[in-house]
């Protein structure tokens, strides 16, 4: 993962809502980027709509939140319009944005051993500058705890 306080990596990856998503967009506001493992599961399904229900505290706060997994579009749009979700989804189906930040890496479940998405979120300051970063452990609670460094950094 990367450092805070280091520069967070370009990029320029098609999203749904369709169009193109770069982080140069997002210059003088919050961002949070949450990487996740695959559309549609239980436990990126969780995530998400965790975001989801707190999307509107988060750009209350003047930031703007971003879902990036190596689904494709389409897949995309299927799960964002089933959960209803009012955030953009970005895909990464070459995993390169994945690999710059850190979070494409070895995993194993049930014993079997391929690579993937570590789930991963990224708070990104108005500057460009990581602010903070969570290896996600456990689903539940991670958005509040995204919400209150949000909270942190802008009281700073």
């Amino acid at each position: 993962m990367l450092d805070v306080g280091t520069p967070a990596p370009k990029f320029s990856l098609p999203g749904i809502p369709e169009g193109t998503y770069r982080l140069a967009d997002l210059k003088g506001k919050f961002a949070v980027l949450y990487f996740y493992p695959k559309d549609d599961t239980p436990t990126c399904t969780t995530e998400a709509c965790d975001f989801r229900d707190n999307w509107q505290q988060i750009e209350a706060l003047g930031a703007t939140v971003w879902g990036i997994s190596a689904d494709s579009p389409e897949h995309h749009v299927k799960f964002r319009n089933k959960f209803e979700l009012t955030f953009p989804l970005l895909a990464d189906v070459d995993h390169a944005v994945c690999e710059t930040f850190g979070v494409w890496a070895e995993k194993t479940n049930y014993g079997r051993t391929y690579m993937g998405i570590v789930r991963s979120t990224f708070l990104i300051d108005p500057r460009g500058r990581i602010a903070a970063g969570w290896k996600v452990a456990r689903v539940k609670g991670h958005v509040a705890a995204v919400v209150t460094e949000l909270e942190r950094q802008i009281a700073e």
